[in-house]
């Protein structure tokens, strides 16, 4: 299993949409692995004399997907959107405030106990930080069998071997086994946090920014690596990150979150050569662009208007409206719906110009006006 790469620049200038929709197109026509429906995750704030609780958080409010088996789903946004808290809900490492997570057509959204503690097998999680993910008293290979001796998988002889296999499958040497992490440098504390993460044979891993805190170059080999692996293992991810140009090139489709929600969903490819949204398209402006040939699929330049809204306090209508520049009169007081416009492409937007805007248009108060700010028509 090779996971060569000179750097991160070297994997964006190969598409994994060569490979990927053949896979995608595959794995869609059987039922997905997650299903998640109108799912929330308020936090309450408190104040007052008494600390009564005043309002809520919506952290995550009424997000609807689906991921299918060997699919790699992203979610991207700028930090506070919600998408690692809805990563953590999903894997039912918080609890659901409202909707429900379906997981191989069960309902897990209230299981625990036995029930949950079973599901962790199928379910498992990489984190941000290797360093703080990892307990630093601990050698490298009691750390990786943690998961297998909580699961009582295998005997103690199994479970060494079983430590050895992983070690290699993650291009370790075995060695390493006998290592603490402080010995370790950022990229291979990742690979043993990796190596932990499949340990038990899961289904379903939740990666949340699993490069972030590593240099460029070592970014590309955890990325070639954990590509190997979900074809080596057939695994399904859900992959969080706030880097674009790195989901582009590994990711199936991605939904991009604004504020504990979806304002687009679609395709890798789709998103980035046609996007509807005008969040996604200030957020796309803002990529840099290496190759020459990249510069021609780019959307025109948006400036990136404005600071994200208090979670508090969000703006009313769209959620977007403060900073959009496609805005109307009609974004103030109305809440645009996630709805398809094209096959497989999503977006939550007024300006949509096709006929499920035409709907929501004609299903509106008479008096709510269409005006854009300069006074122009848009409907």
């Amino acid at each position: 299993m090779s996971t060569d790469s000179s750097d991160l620049a070297e994997t964006s200038s190969s598409s994994a949409g060569d490979r990927r929709p053949t896979h995608r197109a595959m794995e869609k026509s059987g039922a997905p692995l997650v299903s998640v429906r109108n799912l929330k995750k308020y936090y309450p704030v408190s104040g007052g004399v008494f600390s009564r609780s005043k309002s809520n958080v919506k952290a995550v409010d009424r997000v609807s997907f689906d991921i299918f088996p060997g699919e790699t789903f992203a979610i991207v946004g700028e930090s506070g959107c919600g998408k690692t808290t809805l990563g953590k809900t999903v894997a039912r490492l918080y609890e659901a405030t409202g909707g429900t997570i379906k997981f191989d057509e069960r309902d897990i959204t209230d299981v625990d106990g036995k029930q949950l503690r079973q599901l962790r097998r199928d379910i498992q999680v990489v984190y941000q930080d290797p360093s703080s993910s990892l307990n630093p008293r601990r050698r490298i290979g009691n750390i990786i069998r943690e998961p297998l001796d909580v699961h009582n998988v295998g005997t103690k002889s199994e479970r060494r071997e079983r430590v050895a296999d992983l070690l290699e499958m993650v291009d370790l040497p075995v060695e390493f086994r006998h290592r603490h992490p402080s010995a370790l440098s950022g990229g291979q504390k990742q690979r043993v946090a990796i190596a932990r993460a499949i340990a038990v044979e899961p289904k379903f891993v939740v990666l949340d920014e699993p490069t972030s805190a590593l240099d460029v170059s070592v970014q590309a080999k955890v990325i070639s690596l954990l590509d190997d692996l979900q074809d080596e293992l057939g695994l399904t991810y859900l992959l969080i990150s706030h880097d674009l140009s790195l989901v582009k090139n590994v990711a199936d489709r991605i939904g991009v979150m604004y504020l504990g929600n979806f304002m687009e969903v679609a395709d890798s490819r789709e998103l980035f050569e046609n996007p509807l949204n005008p969040y996604t398209e200030q957020l796309l402006s803002a990529v840099p662009v290496i190759e020459s040939h990249e510069r021609s699929l780019k959307p025109s330049a948006v400036e990136v208007q404005g600071e994200t809204p208090d979670p508090q306090n969000p703006p009313s209508g769209c959620p977007f409206n403060p900073r959009c520049h496609h805005r109307f009169d009609a974004c103030d007081s109305v809440e645009p719906e996630l709805v398809e416009v094209e096959p497989g492409h999503l977006t939550r937007c007024l300006h949509d110009p096709g006929e499920k805007r035409k709907e929501v248009i004609q299903a509106m108060p008479k008096d709510v006006a269409f005006e854009d700010r300069k006074g122009s028509r848009q409907d």
